[in-house]
């Protein structure tokens, strides 16, 4: 590389702002019929894109309590986030006005409890609930998919202690 091409680059980088950070829920269910794991798809607003509940930053909200928020105004999700991330991923969000920024989404696992009929952006969006295997397909974040694909190692919860052993303990 010359040194045209180091300067730009170096010059790219000092412009260059920090991602944006956004927080989001993969909500999950057991089918009681099946048993099958779901994970809720839903559609974004401007280009109809399959994504997952997301949102900005909201003061004195922590992550998770925003991934429960988005996931109910969203969808009409009710249900609890794990506190902790269950990963990560990146992608260019379009802002007002035709600018995309790189954005960075912290994902948590939201738990399904119920649902509400009445939510503030029913009829915007399209909801469908599918296997992880179908949402990798649908999904076009490289990352998202790879999270989807993981997500039903992630949820899986330890097997029960038996009851001998857990008095033994």
């Amino acid at each position: 590389m010359g040194i045209i091409g180091r300067i730009t680059s170096d010059l790219r980088l000092m412009l260059q702002r920090p991602p944006r950070q956004q927080f989001a829920a993969i909500c999950h269910r057991t089918r009681k019929k099946t048993g099958e794991l779901e994970v809720l798809l839903i559609t974004s607003r401007d280009t109809g894109r399959w994504v997952i509940p997301k949102g900005w930053h909201m003061p004195g909200k922590q992550p998770h309590a925003i991934a429960e928020r988005e996931a109910f105004e969203e969808a009409g999700i009710k249900g609890k986030a794990g506190i902790e991330p269950v990963g990560y991923y990146t992608y260019m969000k379009k802002m007002r006005g035709g600018h995309k920024v790189p954005t960075r989404v912290q994902v948590h696992a939201l738990d399904v409890k119920g649902f509400v009929k009445e939510f503030p952006e029913k009829g915007v969006r399209r909801l469908e609930w599918v296997s992880c295997a179908e949402a990798a397909t649908r999904v076009e974040e490289p990352e998202l998919k790879a999270l989807f694909l993981e997500f039903p190692k992630l949820t899986q919860m330890p097997a029960p202690i038996p009851e001998k052993a857990a008095k033994r303990a």
